[in-house]
């Protein structure tokens, strides 16, 4: 019976020891999970968690694991026992030690310290994170409130802290995307081509490029502030429920707002979502009055088209652009049949992908 298992398929074995892995004692897994965004519907579903879980195995553990594509159709609930039962008979006939089997006492010594230190680092970081998001959050408000009544002075003021919102949330996403991916693991073509799969699939990808066209831009667009609220405020939210829920203040004052923003978090990208498309539009309308530059206008809406098709924020998207097209299409082809022409045109580069 060993031989003959030992003759089998190793991709099978590699994928059982990924489904028997404990990402929950793994502090790795934590931060890369709450770094993914997608959508809820596929963030319930057990296949769609399973298939995030195989490229964190991928990622961390053993590069040679092949990850196949997310399935569309959810998988009987039968397979996982089986999975769990065949890893312990594989490893028993292997000879190899199952995790956590026959130490009963992790808590002591080297074990502990090593733990702790490992969760102070994580904490440490997840602590500088929300710093940086606090003081993102802080300066956008400032930024997007009208302070020209109080005094002209504030205008410079309220332009600084404009800017700041944007680098502040391009470092953030950064330091995310260092500390969840770091580098590769081998610098060959199939492990770099697995490390920016891994690199495309998180929001903070997307936020670093959307803060890119602000960053040297003199227009000072308020609405183009709402995605960056909406990104801290999730932040800031899972990290006090996360550290303070014990708290008095927290209990008294932050419990509510903190679970509608955790109960809602489809609703946060859907306005997202909607900010983005309209700041494409307001430069574009910009754009005809001379404040804006072409550069600026053509990088913003690569984005957008890559924000369409991306698994991230494909279906918020989609779902906007599919309104927009069928609020928009009968009044081109009852007002102005003579843009179905260039409307056409934009939809065939639309799709390219």
């Amino acid at each position: 019976m060993g031989e003959e298992r030992e003759d089998g398929d190793p991709q099978k074995l590699k994928g059982i020891a990924a489904a028997a892995y404990d990402y929950d004692n793994d502090p790795r897994w934590a931060d890369y999970w709450s770094s993914i965004l997608i959508p809820p519907h596929m963030a319930s579903r057990s296949d769609g968690v399973d298939h995030f879980k195989r490229k964190f195995y991928q990622r961390y553990i053993d590069p040679d694991l092949v990850v196949e594509a997310m399935p569309s159709s959810k998988p009987s609930q039968s397979t996982k026992p089986s999975a769990s039962s065949s890893t312990s008979s594989a490893a028993a006939a292997d000879g190899v030690r199952p995790h956590n089997a026959g130490f009963p006492t992790r808590s002591s010594g080297a074990s502990a310290a090593a733990g702790s230190n490992t969760s102070s680092a994580r904490w440490d970081r997840q602590t500088l994170q929300f710093h940086v998001n606090a003081s993102v959050f802080m300066v956008a408000v400032i930024s997007i409130f009208p302070l020209y009544p109080i005094s002209p002075y504030f205008i410079s003021l309220s332009y600084s802290a404009y800017q700041l919102s944007f680098v502040g949330t391009a470092c953030s996403c950064l330091y995310s995307l260092y500390a969840v991916e770091g580098k590769p693991r081998a610098w060959n073509s199939q492990a770099v081509q697995v490390y920016f799969q891994s690199i495309l699939e998180t929001k903070d990808f997307i936020y670093f490029f959307y803060c890119l066209p602000f960053l040297t831009s003199h227009l000072f667009l308020k609405p183009a502030l709402i995605p960056i609220l909406c990104r801290t405020l999730e932040h800031i939210t899972k990290f006090v429920r996360r550290n303070f829920n014990r708290s008095t203040i927290y209990r008294k004052y932050l419990e509510d707002p903190c679970v509608w923003v955790e109960s809602n978090k489809t609703t946060i990208n859907i306005i997202s979502s909607k900010a983005e498309i309209g700041v494409g539009f307001f430069l574009i309308v910009f754009l005809l009055s001379g404040q804006c530059n072409i550069i600026q206008t053509f990088t913003y809406w690569q984005l957008l088209k890559f924000m369409y098709h991306a698994r991230v924020s494909g279906e918020y998207h989609q779902s906007i652009w599919a309104h927009i097209g069928t609020t928009v299409n009968p009044l081109v082809q009852r007002h102005a049949p003579f843009l179905n022409t260039p409307v056409s045109a934009i939809q065939r580069w639309w799709f390219q992908w």
